[in-house]
């Protein structure tokens, strides 16, 4: 049976944490900011874990993370 291959593009949005659950930034950040509340633009600057039911999806994404 050959080596999985990572998934490039989701190896660079996702961290691992140290229990293992998935860390990741928002998006909606890059441009047309003037029409979102400076309250929305701060949130959004802060990462977040990836939800529960799309754990077991990035795990077969990034099988040796």
């Amino acid at each position: 049976m050959p080596k999985m291959k990572t998934h490039r593009g989701a190896a660079k949005r996702f961290k691992i944490t140290g229990s293992g659950k998935f860390k990741r930034y928002h998006a909606y950040k890059s441009h047309i900011l003037e029409k979102k509340s400076p309250k929305r633009k701060r949130k959004l600057r802060k990462a977040t874990l990836i939800s529960k039911s799309d754990q077991k999806r990035i795990t077969k994404l990034l099988p040796y993370a």
